[in-house]
């Protein structure tokens, strides 16, 4: 299987939902990995640029059409774009990575985007609220005891984290893939969650 992971980007994505995954995923402390585990790549639905909400354009690695069959991940960034027909086309794409038992991250709309198709029917999830699971849900979303109301949560290989969980998100998929000993994700999520001068006092 591939070493990349796939961010799925659609117009008006939030860009700071993939900043800190694909940080720690091309580097450690100390500098850029020379030989990362994983590779960041972008997907999108076509190649052309995608605008993030606040404004800057992102060039995807692969479109929809010509994006790998293998893959060590697959992550679906939140924002807007969930809400528009493109959203559609990821329907497939989802449902291939499940069968194969790649791993799939969803934050914010994207969560409530695999509600909507029945992907969370299985698994102890969470997203944007009970209540927005089950509005994109309608009669495809079956498992609201599932839902958990925490920053983050991962089951059965889908890790899924409502829009203001990027660390959790981040650190469960981290974990998820054993891209680093827990100690040091940990180490990770602690330094960018409580910030330097609180780890490093005076």
């Amino acid at each position: 299987m591939s070493n990349e992971i796939l961010y799925v980007l659609l117009p008006d994505f939030a860009s700071h939902e993939m900043v800190y995954l694909m940080e720690a995923i091309s580097s450690d402390e100390q500098q850029l990995k020379s030989n990362p585990q994983y590779i960041n790549k972008i997907i999108a639905p076509a190649m052309e640029p995608v605008t993030a909400i606040g404004g800057f354009r992102v060039l995807a690695d692969y479109s929809f059409e010509d994006m790998p069959d293998d893959y060590a991940a697959l992550v679906l960034i939140g924002g807007y774009g969930w809400l528009s027909p493109a959203a559609d086309m990821v329907t497939p794409i989802v449902r291939k990575a499940l069968d194969k038992g790649i791993t799939v991250g969803a934050i914010c709309n994207g969560a409530s985007f695999l509600a909507k198709h029945g992907f969370l029917n299985c698994v102890k999830h969470t997203g944007n609220g009970l209540d927005q699971l089950k509005l994109w849900g309608g009669e495809n979303y079956i498992n609201p005891e599932g839902y958990i109301h925490q920053q983050a949560v991962s089951d059965g290989g889908i890790v899924t984290a409502n829009g203001s969980g990027v660390l959790e998100f981040t650190k469960e998929l981290l974990l998820l893939l054993e891209n680093d000993t827990p100690e040091h994700i940990e180490m990770y999520y602690q330094f960018n969650k409580q910030g330097f001068c609180a780890l490093f006092p005076k």
